[in-house]
């Protein structure tokens, strides 16, 4: 289980620290794609796979939009030996990563976020939503 919250700094070049243990329990490579919310999302290679049934047994149709998302930004990401993984432009685009990054834990997944964005969307989290979705699913 992917948890906790952990600072970096993007470089230059686009390389980015990723927590060791969610390396080892993501497993190399890992996939790095778009995500809501705009921030990108890293999913160990089975979770991708899984995803990636799922939407094929949906009619092309309805999945499409889904499938053009997060196929079209995807990236196998491979760790160096400094334990970074380089981000593609157009995924650091995407989640305006240009200097200081927060990468948090979300069970089985990973989450890759400007600092500034995930400041915000977590002081947006404290200040109501959490509650009334707790209170949904009966938390």
């Amino acid at each position: 289980m992917l948890i906790g919250e952990y600072s970096y700094t993007i470089d230059e070049k686009g390389r980015l620290g990723f927590p060791s243990k969610f390396r080892e329990a993501l497993g190399e490579p890992f996939l790095v794609t778009r995500w809501l919310d705009d921030c990108l999302v890293a999913f160990a290679q089975a979770e991708w796979e899984r995803i990636w049934a799922l939407l094929s047994e949906k009619s092309m149709v309805k999945s499409r939009d889904i499938q053009r998302f997060l196929y079209a930004g995807a990236m196998e990401a491979q760790p160096d030996k400094q334990g970074r993984i380089l981000l593609t432009a157009a995924l650091r685009r995407h989640a305006h990563l240009e200097k200081e990054v927060t990468v948090i834990g979300v069970g089985g997944h990973a989450e890759i976020w400007s600092a500034p964005a995930w400041q915000r969307k977590s002081e947006s989290l404290r200040a109501g939503p959490i509650a009334a979705a707790m209170e949904e699913l009966e938390f």
